[in-house]
């Protein structure tokens, strides 16, 4: 059967002849050896040239990545190794290693190991932890030494190619060979180890145009490979797909079937001989060399295959063999958030005969489909090709096929096919066409009432309803030409990666990796993720969301089913249901969904359910229940707070609890203006009094002058050492007061400025500089004894100080047998 793989070619570097490639473990590099003596860093990402190094002037036939050292390390035909930090772009070492060509180089996964194979039929182990101190000589090869690889499954052992037309199985503890494998009449070139299964098999190619699949166990050859029409220079099978890579002078890269040794496809970049392919555990990655470049392709798809039931059974397919674990052992377990599930297999991995591109079970959990398409209780669609979906019913035979364009199909209510930017949606039984949209869809997600349909693209996803009844209501002959009635919800601005339903909320992990749920509008986030994760799905007994990440590590976040039915009901308006809830739902959670209650407008019923006093306080405020707000700001102890409810008790008219809420906080300046806009003269001379002992004498001097305490309002310049603004004060409310004030004001000038000091004048010594000076003194007593504080009603009758003459009123006043004692 056909694997079905995605092709997708990502870079094409053109350059000198490639002899080697090898891909960074962590970072998006390439490294390219080159038969010029250069090697190149691509940057497959965003194809650009990031790194060169100057290696020699003779061919390097081998470069490898140490990430743990941040290493390149190079084997040249100038007999040596070289090693280079690639941050630093420095050479570290140049070890003269061989009598002849280097043609190959393998690190060791694991220990500070690195072997080297050359044209003097000898291979060498180096310690780089140790100076690159030579360890072991392994001498077993006539000829020279093409590639070396170590065995993945175990790292004490390696193989070796050779041009004597033999393979070697050696041990690092020997330095004489295991084993020799024969089969090849011409030079063996390249070889490689397989990575997955139990299979203990070795691959091979030669310059007899043929590729050997070998058991080593058996060390016997148990397939041959015929396609190529010159020497094959590389082969691989790759680490994470169940295919082999292979690579001839012929020009060609021929994939196969691992499993059928069939050929799945052969590609041809016009760039001359190819010579060497790497791939990557891990990724889908491969790296190909040829004589004039080198390309970068990503096949098939890089999300993790997998699927999990309502009951928690989870299957995963790891290089085509189907594991099932099940999370029903952590569901009385106190699971953290976020944290890693130690999951186990249960019982042998079962081998799948076809290469999965999908795994799906139908919505009762009964049967999985490998491969398939959409999964419905009763039918299921795959599709077929690019041009064809089959729709099988009951499990058991195809029941029709639609010969349309198709890139991809999604299951649920309808059947979904995509094809270029267009999604059409069919009925299940008939087929027949309902709708056709263009909305360039990268997904679709049916809730699972089926009436609830999530369409998800590059830059939004659409919440929309879907009206089964009036689908099943429609006779066979209208559903030809049906019209089915979609209602669009709600439309958000948002990169869906991977989604699920529960009821009517719709969770979502986006390309921010973060975890969200849309319920009736509204989006909630749940978690903030470091990297890409997936969602494998919900689990009701639960109450949490479970998700995996690439390497299929499973972790979970609580998601209380009772909290999602309340805020589904909320926003339906079915307040009296969602108040029946509450009792389900843990304590914990109250707070979270008094916030939902109150964006939806609720306030009063989330006041009632809220735990958090912050929040209560702020929907006291809201509904105005000003006492409630006073209990509150006493519990929380937050001069804000205060602030706050005194705001909110000014606009609902509530003066006297503004007052003791500023007082409460000592915000003296709003003090000021309440007493004295309110015109309660007792408290603003008491707040005059509060202010000078707690020193804001802004608010002390400003109480005392409406006060008419215009002594204290002097003495308070006097006291912050404003003397200058003192004395001219005093010129004006405080005659009396002038010469004291003068001669504090000379006394402190004296002592930074003598000669300025001088020229402050005292109204007692120089009394031709202050006419009037007498008459202004008899004001004052006058003043005093005559003006009176009078209460703000009275305003509107009171002559303005600007139209008063104080001078007349004075005459007036000892004509009138006034008589002004001197205090």
């Amino acid at each position: 059967m056909n694997l079905k793989l995605d092709y997708r070619h990502i870079l094409t570097a053109r350059s000198d002849r490639v002899k080697c490639v090898n891909l960074h473990p962590t970072e998006p590099w390439m490294l390219v050896s080159l038969y010029n003596g250069k090697i190149h860093v691509w940057n497959h990402q965003n194809q650009q040239l990031i790194k060169t190094f100057e290696v020699c002037y003779s061919p390097v036939r081998s470069g490898k990545f140490i990430a743990r050292k941040n290493w390149i390390i190079t084997g040249s035909d100038d007999y040596r190794i070289r090693v280079f930090n690639y941050n630093t772009l420095e050479r570290q070492h140049v070890v003269d290693a061989h009598k002849n060509y280097i043609r190959c180089l393998a690190v060791h996964p694991t220990l500070p190991i690195v072997l080297s194979g050359s044209d003097d039929k000898k291979i060498k182990m180096w310690n780089r932890d140790n100076s690159w101190t030579c360890q072991k000589v392994f001498d077993g090869h006539s000829h020279y030494v093409m590639q070396i690889v170590f065995n993945p499954k175990d790292n004490n052992t390696f193989a070796s190619a050779s041009l004597d037309k033999t393979i070697k199985i050696w041990q690092l503890a020997s330095s004489i060979p295991n084993f020799t494998l024969k089969g090849h009449v011409n030079y063996i070139t390249c070889l490689d180890y397989t990575h997955a299964g139990q299979k203990p098999y070795l691959i091979s190619g030669a310059d007899d145009c043929l590729v050997k699949i070998w058991d080593y166990q058996n060390r016997s050859c148990v397939q041959s490979l015929y396609g190529h029409t010159e020497n094959v220079t590389a082969v691989v099978f790759h680490p994470e797909l169940p295919i082999i890579i292979t690579g001839s002078e012929d020009g060609t890269v021929k994939i196969w079937n691992a499993s059928t040794y069939s050929l799945e496809k052969t590609l041809n970049y016009g760039l001359g001989r190819a010579f060497t392919i790497c791939c990557l555990k891990g990724s889908n990655m491969v790296g190909i060399g040829f004589d004039d470049g080198c390309v970068m392709i990503r096949l098939g798809k890089e999300d993790p295959t997998f699927s999990m039931d309502e009951g928690g059974k989870i299957l995963w397919i790891k290089n085509s063999e189907i594991e099932m674990v099940n999370l029903k052992q952590f569901a009385n377990e106190n699971i953290k958030d976020g944290e890693r599930l130690n999951l186990s297999s249960k019982g042998d991995a079962k081998s799948s005969e076809v290469f999965a591109n999908t795994l799906a079970h139908n919505s009762d959990g009964r049967y999985v489909a490998v491969c398939g398409g959409g999964i419905e209780p009763e039918a299921f669609a795959i599709r077929e090709s690019t041009t064809t979906v089959k729709v099988f019913q009951k499990l058991t035979k195809e029941k029709k096929s639609l010969k349309v364009g198709a890139d991809g199909i999604y299951g649920g209510t309808l059947l979904g096919v995509r094809f270029k930017y267009q999604l059409t949606f069919y009925c299940w039984d008939s087929l027949d066409l309902v709708i056709r949209t263009d909305n360039q869809p990268t997904g679709v997600f049916w809730g699972g009432n089926g009436e609830m349909v999530a369409i998800t693209t590059k830059e939004n996803f659409y919440i929309l309803h879907c009206d089964v009844s009036a689908l099943a209501e429609a006779s066979e002959e209208d559903r030809h030409h049906f019209n089915f009635p979609f209602d669009d919800i709600d439309e958000k601005q948002e990169n869906v990666k991977t989604a699920t339903w529960v009821g009517d909320c719709f969770i979502y992990l986006n390309s921010l990796n973060r975890l969200n749920y849309y319920v009736g509008g509204e989006i909630v986030t749940i978690s903030y993720l470091d990297r890409p994760h997936y969602i494998l799905g919900y689990i009701p007994r639960h109450n949490r969301i479970y998700l995996c990440d690439k390497e299929l590590n499973v972790l979970s976040y609580s998601l209380h089913l009772s909290v999602l039915d309340f805020e589904t009901s909320v926003m339906r308006k079915d307040i009296q249901n969602a108040q029946q809830l509450v009792p389900s739902i843990p304590r914990s959670y109250y707070t979270k969904i008094a916030h939902f209650l109150e964006k939806q407008g609720f306030v009063s019923q989330a006041l009632s359910v809220s735990t958090d006093p912050d929040h209560k306080f702020d929907l006291a405020l809201q509904l105005s229940k000003l006492d409630l707000a006073v209990e509150l700001a006493r519990e929380i102890g937050s001069d804000q707070k205060w602030r706050q409810l005194a705001d909110c008790s000014i606009l609902n008219g509530r003066l006297d609890l503004a007052d003791k809420c500023y007082e409460a906080t000592q915000y003296f300046g709003a003090l000021l203006i309440l007493r004295s806009s309110s015109g309660n003269l007792d408290k603003v001379a008491e707040l005059a009094e509060m202010a000078r002992s707690a020193r804001k004498f802004n608010v002390a001097f400003t109480a005392y002058l409406l006060t008419h305490q215009n002594l204290k309002a002097l003495d308070i310049l006097v006291e912050t050492n404003k003397l200058p603004d003192a004395a001219f004060f005093a010129r004006t409310y405080l005659p009396s007061e002038v010469p004291r004030v003068t001669q504090l004001w000379k006394a402190e000038q004296q002592k930074s400025n003598a000669k300025s000091a001088q020229g402050i004048a005292d109204p007692l010594e120089y009394t031709n500089l202050f006419p009037s000076f007498e008459e202004s003194l008899q004001i004052q007593r006058y003043l005093e004894q005559s003006e009176r504080i009078v209460p703000a009603s009275q305003y509107s009758t009171r002559t303005s100080n600007n139209q008063r003459n104080v001078f007349e009123e004075l005459s007036k006043a000892f004509t009138s047998g006034l008589n002004l004692e001197k205090n």
